[in-house]
């Protein structure tokens, strides 16, 4: 996560916007914490963590239909 100051966001609005795609962004203003920007898609980060972990779950190429179809018939 990174942290900014609300001048800084203002400043550069845009930039930090496309940054929130992929880590999160606190935005303080004198030293506390006022907001928290994230992607609209939160989906997508646990997706991608989930997929990350995929070597550890079994076979690290497999998709995410098939890892979820692996768990079903595991239960």
């Amino acid at each position: 996560m990174k942290t900014i100051t609300a001048t800084e966001l203002k400043e550069n609005l845009m930039k930090y916007m496309n940054l929130c795609q992929d880590e999160d962004v606190l935005v303080t203003k004198n030293g506390t914490p006022i907001m928290r920007l994230t992607s609209p898609n939160p989906r997508k980060k646990s997706l991608d963590e989930f997929i990350s972990y995929a070597g550890i779950l079994g076979d690290p190429n497999l998709d995410y239909e098939a890892l979820l179809a692996e768990r079903d018939n595991n239960r």
